[in-house]
């Protein structure tokens, strides 16, 4: 299911955008594959004395404090529409086949306790969820909305759940990717300018999209890699193990070694 929100106060705007897509998607309204919704006004807090953090203006933490209420909304309708719930936007284009080339990764997916599947590297573009982990996201988001934008607050749930504070930045940083999944190359492209911050010139734009790789996609098992080898160019092994990069090392000497200490035991064929 597809479901278009509106989130502006413009009703003339909201009413010639319907209009348009009702013209356009007329089947898919009908058969209920399109929905088009919007929040009522009462489902927004004041707004007006909000406090200004990370050298913001005022003007900028309430766009970013109403955004992440914007995605909450839309978010909690969703979520029992189906069995996973990816955000888009409608200044985007797409990679050729893109919704097949995602089922076909979520499904290879299906044993693996993932939290986010990214399909873009751009804010919260193309962040994929299981529709089961919708409730946490948005209890968690509606603790801390005025805190910090929505993706910010998406790495917090994940070191709250995985990060142990015992443990150095690096165990953090691995134990997060186990559950944050980054598919490469990029499947969306942002290719608006105009924010729906006035004023804003949204000049962003995913530099690995159609970005031909030079690796394979693949998924491993959790695990803590390491090695003896020298890493050419920031080609590490530990990139390399999450499916982000290919690994190059140079100038190996006897009794070099790679590592690899699986979080659990693991069948090996050869």
């Amino acid at each position: 299911v597809f479901v278009f929100v509106f989130f502006q106060t413009d009703l003339d705007y909201v009413n010639s955008v319907v209009a348009s897509l009702e013209k356009e998607f007329s089947t898919e309204i009908n058969s209920g594959l399109v929905e088009v919704i919007a929040p009522p006004a009462s489902y927004y807090p004041d707004l007006t004395n909000l406090k200004e953090t990370f050298g913001d203006s005022k003007e900028r933490v309430r766009w970013r404090t109403k955004q992440n209420l914007d995605y909450c909304f839309l978010m909690m309708y969703a979520q029992k529409k189906g069995v996973y719930y990816i955000q888009l936007e409608d200044d985007i284009v797409v990679k050729q086949n893109y919704f097949s080339t995602i089922k076909n990764f979520a499904l290879q997916l299906a044993s693996e306790d993932w939290m986010i599947l990214e399909f873009s590297q751009l804010g919260f573009i193309g962040k994929m969820f299981q529709s089961p982990d919708i409730t946490l996201i948005v209890e968690f988001i509606f603790m801390f909305y005025k805190e910090k934008p929505i993706d910010w607050l998406l790495d917090h749930i994940l070191w709250v759940k995985v990060c142990n504070p015992e443990k150095d930045a690096k165990h953090c940083d691995r134990q997060k990717s186990n559950l944050r999944i980054r598919f490469r190359p990029s499947l969306f492209q942002h290719v608006g300018l105009h924010s729906s911050l006035a004023g804003k010139i949204q000049k962003l734009t995913d530099k690995d999209f159609l970005k031909p790789l030079l690796h394979k996609i693949h998924v491993n098992p959790p695990a803590e890699v390491s090695t003896s080898l020298k890493v050419y160019q920031g080609h590490t092994l530990e990139k390399t193990y999450v499916g982000e990069d290919f690994f190059w090392a140079v100038t190996p000497v006897a009794g070099d070694y790679i590592l690899f200490k699986f979080d659990k035991p693991v069948n090996v064929e050869r």
